[in-house]
């Protein structure tokens, strides 16, 4: 899992990809069964992207749009980090 060093860019497929490792240890479920469009839970992620990308949602414009999928949600982090 990436942990995002000072001044450090990723790229959106980074991000899915990290993204895709945290909601498969969250849901508990094989990473290989999980698409970029696969639609997740909630609250767990949250705490998962604020620490692993150190972006602060409160502040954020995120909508549920963002939401919807893996791949929405990477895009959404990748445009604000």
């Amino acid at each position: 899992m990436a942990v995002q060093e000072t001044g450090k860019k990723f790229t959106v497929q980074e991000i899915e990809s990290t993204l895709t490792e945290g909601v498969a240890a969250i849901l508990a479920a094989d990473k290989a069964s999980l698409g970029g469009d696969q639609p997740f839970g909630l609250v767990e992620i949250l705490v998962f992207i604020e620490k692993t990308f150190k972006l602060q949602l409160i502040h954020s414009d995120l909508t549920r749009q963002d939401f919807e999928t893996i791949r929405s949600l990477a895009s959404f982090i990748h445009k604000n980090l």
